[in-house]
């Protein structure tokens, strides 16, 4: 926070090297600034954010914050800058955007026009305050093959649970682009027992337009965090917890009108939270979010983002009154199995099988990524139950997606997920493949599914060797450790490699390589390609 004082007033040493920081930046602010409004606060305390890049544009976030959070501010005017270099010497585009007090006050600028596959810098202004400058790029051309890209991917990251080390690590591998999968949030109050957390909050249970304006301010303001939003695009999905723990589609706890009031005000709040675009809101208010959508990487990849909650159908056999979906047994449960039963429903399922059709035809992609919540290869557990909230709940749904892969053979297929809080690494066999079998053709695709940024497993090492050796199909399970997954795409090879954090509960953890897996191009299927123990 940069206070100004009198040249009359005595100023002391902090106070002085706060001043001599704020006039060395006003050097730099463009000539139409000068004259603005001084303030006495940092608006942009929550950091700037880039996302859903395209040849010719990308989507700038920000969001201003009160100096009293207790006054609410009136519509305020935002400046933006658009430069070739970090130095913002060459402007290459400025405008301004208004920050509705509707919409907490965030900004979404919407550029198109760009050059593809160029990386830019941009920045904010707001009196005469200015952001901490980021940088973001578009994606090459539809019909370019570019040479290489990286792709960072991360879930799960609750504030009490751990500090964002991870976020500071996965900026400086220089990622083109950041995947989210979900829960970039939790709605819990902070544990009473905060024995073994990193940090605690003292935020409410959020079920309010307000309360999740709070907490996505809270995460906000982690600087690790903030920097990862600030050194390239990312494109975000969610889960349940931006909203309530395993809720589905219009079903949730408590009483329906309510819980539809609590999911709306969520919405809105994680789309003024995240670099969306104006086209994910549905005219009629927060009754739909569109979150499925597709980004190509030229002719290297093409990815389609998938949505697992908005259109799922309720769990099966899950008590009205239950605060979670439920383990159950196949054979006790008729449901499971019912036909007509969705994951994505029925529009999102089409939708993908058209997407999944046209990277079939020669030529138009290397890779198809497939970048979605959870674990999608099943997971037979010694006690004979399955998880009703992922892909295990849904196999109807679990096996006509297969057979969309295997009917319309894209190249490569590579799926992403998160929300199990546990690194697994998978070979994807073909719907009714038995899991243990060699036969060709049997593996159709890979997966990776990374652990939690921070979040807790809530399961042992011991109890997910024993789920491997009930699963022949899966190549590694690990649930003891936090990081992110990245993967280097090229258009002969697909290399991910697990990323581990050393220690969650400190702030500075260094981070090492958990095991490195390689996918050639032209053989489905994920093989081992070294495991690495250097701390960074």
């Amino acid at each position: 926070m940069l206070r100004l004082c009198d040249a009359a007033t005595p100023v002391p040493r902090r106070g002085f090297l706060r001043q001599a920081t704020h006039l060395a930046a006003a050097t730099a602010l463009p000539r139409w600034a000068w004259s603005q409004t001084r303030l006495r606060h940092d608006p942009f305390g929550l950091g700037v954010a880039s996302g859903d890049p395209t040849p010719d544009g990308v989507v700038l976030w920000t969001r201003l914050l009160p100096e009293d959070p207790l006054q609410a501010l009136s519509p305020q005017t935002v400046h933006w800058e658009l430069a070739d270099d970090p130095g913002f010497r060459r402007i290459v585009r400025r405008g301004q955007a208004s920050a509705e007090p509707h919409w907490g006050h965030s900004v979404h600028v919407e550029l198109t026009g760009l050059a593809p596959d160029r990386w830019y810098h941009y920045r904010f202004w707001h009196g005469d305050a200015v952001s901490t400058p980021g940088r973001t790029r578009t994606a090459p051309a539809d019909d370019a093959m570019p040479a290489a890209v990286r792709i960072a991917f991360a879930s799960c990251q609750r504030w009490e649970h751990g500090h964002y080390a991870a976020w500071r690590h996965v900026a400086a591998d220089h990622p083109d682009l950041v995947l989210f999968l979900g829960d970039y949030l939790y709605e819990y109050a902070s544990p009473k027992d905060s024995s073994g957390l990193a940090r605690t909050h003292p935020l409410r249970h959020a079920s309010t337009l307000a309360d999740f304006r709070d907490r996505y301010a809270l995460y906000k303001s982690d600087p690790q965090l903030q920097a990862a939003h600030a050194s390239c695009p990312w494109a975000v999905v969610w889960d349940d917890h931006e909203v309530q723990n395993d809720y589905a589609g219009a079903l949730g706890r408590g009483d329906p009108t309510h819980f539809l009031a609590l999911r709306s005000a969520a919405w809105q709040a994680f789309y003024e939270n995240m670099p969306l675009r104006a086209s994910s809101l549905e005219a009629s208010g927060f009754h739909s979010l569109q979150l499925y959508r597709r980004l190509r990487w030229g002719r290297l990849a093409h990815l389609h983002l998938l949505d697992s909650r908005q259109y799922r159908s309720r769990q099966a056999c899950r008590p009205s009154d239950s605060s979670s979906a439920p383990a159950v047994r196949p054979q006790d449960c008729g449901a499971l199995s019912e036909a007509q039963r969705s994951l994505l429903g029925p529009a999102q399922e089409h939708w993908l099988g058209a997407g999944l059709a046209a990277d079939a035809r020669p030529g138009a992609t290397v890779w198809t990524v497939l970048a979605q919540q959870t674990l999608f290869s099943p997971r037979r557990y010694p006690s004979g139950v399955v998880s009703s909230d992922s892909w295990d709940g849904y196999p109807a749904a679990r096996s006509r997606l297969l057979q969309a892969i295997a009917g319309h053979a894209p190249r490569n297929t590579v799926l992403l997920g998160g929300d199990i809080h546990q690194n697994y690494v998978c070979q994807v066999r073909a719907a009714g493949a038995p899991p243990d079998t060699a036969s060709p053709g049997a593996v159709i695709a890979s997966e990776f599914c990374g652990t939690s940024l921070t979040s807790r497993s809530g399961s042992t090492q011991a109890q997910v060797d024993a789920i491997v050796r009930q699963n022949p199909h899966v190549l590694l399970a690990r649930c003891e450790q936090r990081g992110y997954g990245l993967a280097d795409l090229t258009p002969q090879r697909w290399t991910t490699h697990l990323r581990v954090l050393d220690d969650p509960l400190q702030e500075d953890s260094s981070a090492r390589t958990l095991a490195r897996f390689v996918v050639e191009e032209g053989r489905p299927g994920p093989v081992l390609d070294g495991a690495e123990s250097q701390n960074r």
